[in-house]
């Protein structure tokens, strides 16, 4: 990068964070006397409420997942970070677990931005095939799409045959959802013989994987507008699309921050933790790390852009939209019966990730379908994946009790 394009990425980035300001310091000065995880945080750092407020977001430290874990444990079930007076309408469980609360306000977790850029609005019919069971996301893309009038039909995970159905015969013009899903859809309807005259479905704002030039040529060829979307199950959208290749926009209602793996301050170029700050103070998550990695761009119109998701700054992977962490992996799988190691392997065939549990058995004569049995009703109950189990006689050497992620993103 050019010294000139570098300072006026540094100024654009800089412009965008200086614009939200007065926002932030409002919701730190409200967060400070009804948040008390806030004020804990706060008398940590040693840093006062004037200097906050003031603009001095860089001196606290970055809230980690692993930290709220910790306490909602020790407080549950929020841990403190939620203000006194606060309207919950839901609760949802993400992996952890961590619960996250839905504030009883119109399209909580603002995810109409993005669908509108996509072109969903009134008179559209909506396939949602996010989760509805525990995860926010299918309840966080219902939220959204209600909120810009549009009709929602609530397919869920799995139920292609259904689903297919519903697009021809429900007139389903819009989808969200992961990007491999919609391939897997597009195919099943072929695959169905339905009527190629009754596909509407000609949007689409997908989510939770990559997006990468090839899957989204393909989903082209039937459904005109794909865009992308980013966000957590924490926070809600973080950014999205205007256009194909064009980089996130910064979502409304948030502030959005790159920022250092060491120092965890924000940084206008080169990679970093993506760090956000929610303007509401009923839950403010001030300072909060989502664990990706991404970068700022600039885009067409010279506005600061995210380049999209990058990697992840810790040892979780996201496989089929979910997070799946060793941590938790080795919580289920050690000490089940029958297996004396075990390893995840993920990989991606046509578009889709697969993921598969290798694990060797233990004593000589176990019973080879029943370990087979009991390890996938663990994995399902206890992470939430359905993956194949495959028996092993071993291991490579140092993957006992890790997880491979085999997948290239061509």
């Amino acid at each position: 990068m050019s010294v000139d394009r570098s300072r006026t990425l540094t100024a654009t980035v800089e412009a965008y964070a200086a614009e939200l300001a007065p926002a932030v310091g409002d919701v730190v000065r409200r967060a400070a006397s009804a948040v008390p995880a806030f004020a804990e945080r706060m008398q940590e750092a040693g840093l006062s409420v004037d200097q906050l407020a003031a603009g001095d977001l860089a001196g606290l430290p970055v809230l980690t997942k692993d930290e709220v874990l910790a306490r909602q444990q020790a407080q549950p079930p929020f841990g403190g970070m939620l203000a006194e007076g606060a309207v919950v309408r839901r609760v949802f469980q993400s992996p952890g677990p961590i619960y996250e609360p839905e504030l009883d306000i119109p399209d909580p977790w603002r995810w109409a931005p993005g669908l509108t850029a996509a072109g969903i609005g009134a008179g559209d019919v909506v396939l949602n095939c996010f989760g509805y069971h525990l995860s926010p996301a299918g309840a966080m893309f219902e939220e959204g799409c209600r909120a810009v009038g549009a009709t929602v039909v609530p397919g869920g995970i799995g139920n292609q045959d259904l689903q297919a159905r519903a697009i021809a015969d429900l007139g389903v013009t819009a989808y969200v959802g992961l990007p491999s899903y919609l391939k897997a859809l597009v195919d099943r309807f072929d695959e169905l013989g339905l009527d190629a005259g009754r596909w509407q479905l000609d949007k689409a704002l997908v989510t939770a994987e990559p997006l990468p030039d090839s899957l989204r040529s393909l989903l082209q060829e039937r459904v005109p507008t794909v865009l992308m979307a980013y966000g957590t199950a924490e926070v809600g959208l973080i950014g999205y699309e205007t256009c194909p290749g064009s980089g996130l926009v910064p979502a409304p209602g948030v502030l959005v921050e790159v920022c250092d793996l060491d120092s965890g301050a924000p940084v206008a170029e080169g990679e970093g933790q993506v760090v956000v700050t929610l303007i509401r103070p009923e839950y403010p998550l001030i300072r909060f790390g989502t664990g990706d990695l991404s970068a700022w761009i600039a885009g067409a119109d010279g506005s600061a852009r995210l380049a999209g998701v990058l990697g992840r700054v810790g040892e979780a992977v996201k496989v089929k939209g979910m997070f799946l962490h060793p941590r938790q992996a080795a919580a289920v799988m050690n000490g089940l019966g029958g297996v004396s190691a075990w390893r995840f392997v993920i990989d991606r065939v046509d578009h889709k990730d697969e993921l598969a549990c290798e694990v060797v058995l233990g004593e000589p004569g176990t019973a080879r379908d029943d370990v087979v049995e009991h390890v996938r009703s663990a994995v399902r109950s206890g992470l939430r994946f359905a993956a194949e189990v495959r028996t092993v006689e071993s291991l490579p050497d140092g993957q006992a009790g890790g997880i491979v992620d085999a997948r290239t993103w061509d």
